[in-house]
């Protein structure tokens, strides 16, 4: 009998019991199949009618996939073992998965859901009956050994299930090790998934083996193939030397570089020098990253695959080898080096009056650190002051003109910790916001610009892509949150007919210097959209820029280096072939790179979590003050001022009364004596308990 056939009459069985189904022994019966060679050739049209989604099981029973019930979805779930499926269609609502209904479906697993009941009246509930495609096959976690068995207890959270790993999968690892285990198979929830142990990564607690770990978590590539390593190492001082003659020589010229003083790679460096005495020529000298690393090259499809160097705790996972990002492309003191400059004629008034743009050989003539700088600003003494010095008040007028317009000056804490020589902190302080960070970036900010109006040009005459860094204006109902936010604390921001950027700096004018600052500047972060790399010119909102690209770090942001590449290849005649390819690349490198950010800085807040919590475990018993950071119907997040450290208050540990929460307020309010307890207020806190394997701190309320 031919499959289609059978398929067929497979259907008209399942159509006779749609809620019930068959299990593959009746359905052969009502075929009256009798050989053994017919009923295999059943069971591989049955397993090949599941696979195409056309079928679904419960337990050894088939169904018919009813389209109505069923959606395809992504699973989120939740730290207390439930979970939420949020359908492909966009204008689909999310669907309640209880912990009953997971099946073997994991975090980020695209699945097949279908739907039977209201969850409380809220959601649609439902029943995961098929995973489609695993978010991953490989997980972090550390391996315990218990009675003879071997387990693996995933570092993610929202990975509910150990994996039971075979003695011969544990490949020498050893109990307490943290691994990289790789799910082998997982057929029925009823029993745990069976896992292999790919990678030993080391102890747990040592510095890192748990920035490594952080980092596989994320899939972050962590390891250079040999073929691009080989590639990297071909490169020598030989290299420069052929390449000079093809350049502007300006080794002569004062140019100095200015990074933190732990920084290894140096991709930018800057340059004064005056034309007459109300003009000057600045110089943004950017490592010509684009000459060692070709397109379509194995270094290049690595930079590519990363898209973005990645920097954890003391710790980086750089996007190019170490041979370019700390040698050859690298703008060490002293060293010939190729760059791509941007030359500025500038006023005093820094207006903009020429730009013309340069392949160039520099020799930098000193390193500094922004300390170095800061203090020679503050003084008028030392290396280059004068330079410096001119350089600090065009930047200061540079950044004045960016607020006038409408541009956005967050302010966001960081914080450095001083690790002990086993990397444990053993102090954790706020980075300072120094006068020579806003030198540096407001002239980066300029060469960004410069550029891409230039690709812009290009795009309109030459009818080619460009990449922009994009920020598109806010979603009108995080604004309307924020407003009422920030009006709860005694400020207003006025969102009638659309909230400008410079209501938003307004704001921010406001609450500058107070205990709130940091928090309005993070709720208002929040309430932003999130920047991202795009072909689609639409501005940039925050900077209140019209054009703005990426072009500065080409060393560790995979879209600057192809910007370098552009805007060579576009100054040059390019063919409508080659333009056609570029419009099929740009929109997916835009896209990578914008995830790739994204994971970046996820793994990064990930790190400094770790650490602080890894801080925080030798001071229980000790008193804090913080900020209330979030609230929500269990407990209160607070934030320390001191170190940004952040813990929950659970209503267990909150001072006597019964607590509401008031949703609209932002805050938890007593029943009894009315004490309110909202987002943004002041508190002092006492640390009752560390959590590191859950990465999470306990704090109480002191009165």
């Amino acid at each position: 009998m031919k499959k289609s056939k059978i398929k067929k009459q497979i259907e008209q069985i399942l159509q006779s019991s749609p809620t019930r189904g068959y299990k593959s022994k009746e359905i052969s019966k009502k075929l009256n199949i009798k050989t053994d060679e017919e009923y295999t050739n059943l069971k591989q049209i049955l397993a090949e009618l599941y696979k195409q989604g056309k079928l679904i099981k419960r337990g050894k029973r088939y169904l018919l996939a009813r389209d109505a019930n069923q959606i395809i979805g992504t699973l989120q779930m939740t730290k207390n073992g439930y979970g939420f499926v949020t359908p492909e269609q966009k204008d689909g609502e999310d669907i309640f998965i209880s912990e009953k209904n997971l099946g073997t479906a994991l975090n980020g697993d695209k699945v097949l859901v279908e739907v039977f009941a209201r969850y409380r009246g809220k959601n649609q509930e439902g029943e995961i009956v098929k995973v489609i495609e695993r978010a991953t096959e490989e997980f972090v976690g550390k391996l315990e050994i218990y009675r003879g068995f071997y387990f693996v207890i995933p570092d993610d959270k929202l990975i509910h299930r150990d994996f039971f790993i075979p003695e011969e999968l544990v490949h020498g690892a050893k109990h307490g090790d943290k691994v990289v285990v790789r799910l082998v198979e997982w057929h029925t929830p009823k029993v745990n998934p069976v896992g292999e142990i790919i990678e030993i990564i080391g102890k747990p607690l040592d510095h890192a083996t748990e920035m490594l770990s952080i980092a596989k978590s994320f899939k972050i590539r962590t390891k250079f193939p040999d073929e691009v390593l080989e590639e990297a190492n071909q490169f020598s001082e030989e290299t420069i030397k052929n390449e000079i003659p093809n350049r502007l020589d300006i080794r002569d010229k004062i140019v100095f570089t200015i990074d933190p003083v732990d920084a290894k790679d140096f991709d930018d460096a800057l340059s004064i020098e005056p034309i007459d005495k109300n003009r000057f020529l600045v110089g943004v000298h950017i490592a010509d990253v684009s000459f060692f690393v070709k397109e379509n090259s194995p270094l290049d499809l690595e930079a590519r695959k990363r898209g973005t160097s990645v920097y954890l705790v003391n710790y980086v996972i750089p996007m190019l080898p170490e041979a370019l990002s700390n040698k050859w492309c690298s703008l060490v003191p002293g060293e010939d080096r190729l760059c791509f400059s941007v030359f500025i004629e500038m006023n005093k008034k820094a207006e903009v009056l020429n730009h013309r743009i340069e392949k160039t050989v520099i020799n930098n003539k000193r390193r500094f650190t922004y300390e170095e700088v800061e203090n020679i600003l503050k003084t008028g003494k030392g290396d280059f002051a004068e330079q410096l010095l001119q350089l600090n008040e065009l930047a200061k007028q540079l950044f004045k003109k960016r607020i006038q317009n409408g541009g956005i000056d967050f302010t966001t804490d960081e914080v450095q910790f001083i690790l002990d020589p086993d990397g444990v902190p053993v102090e954790v302080k706020k980075k300072e916001h120094l006068q020579s960070h806003k030198l540096i970036e407001d002239f980066m900010l300029l060469a960004n610009k410069i550029i891409a109006l230039e690709g812009k040009k290009f795009e309109d005459v030459k009818k080619v892509p460009f990449i922009y860094r994009v920020h598109d204006v806010p979603d009108e109902e995080k604004i309307r949150q924020l407003a009422s936010f920030v009006n709860s604390l005694g400020y207003k921001l006025n969102i009638a007919g659309g909230v400008k950027s410079k209501a938003l700096q307004k704001l921010l004018e406001q609450v500058k210097g107070k205990p709130e600052e940091i928090l309005v500047n993070e709720v208002m972060i929040r309430a932003m959209a999130k920047a991202e790399y795009s072909e689609k010119n639409i501005g940039h909102y925050g900077l209140a820029f019209q054009h703005y690209t990426h072009f500065t770090s080409p060393i560790r942001r995979y879209p600057d280096l192809v910007v370098h590449r552009l805007i060579k290849e576009y100054e040059e005649n390019i063919t409508p072939k080659r333009a056609n390819e570029l419009k099929k690349i740009i929109p997916d490198i835009c896209k990578t790179s914008s995830i790739a950010e994204r994971v970046a800085m996820e793994a990064e807040r990930e790190a400094v979590k770790f650490k602080q919590v890894q801080f925080m475990k030798n001071k229980i018993g000790q008193d804090f003050d913080g900020i209330i950071s979030g609230v929500q119907a269990f407990g209160i997040f607070v934030e320390l001022i001191d170190n940004l450290a952040e813990g929950l208050v659970r209503l267990k540990n909150m001072p006597g009364d019964i607590y509401f929460y008031d949703e609209n307020k932002y805050a938890l309010v007593g029943r009894l004596n009315k004490q309110v307890y909202r987002l943004g207020d002041l508190v002092r806190v006492r640390v009752i308990g560390v959590n590191e394997e859950r990465n999470e701190i306990d704090f109480e309320l002191v009165e």
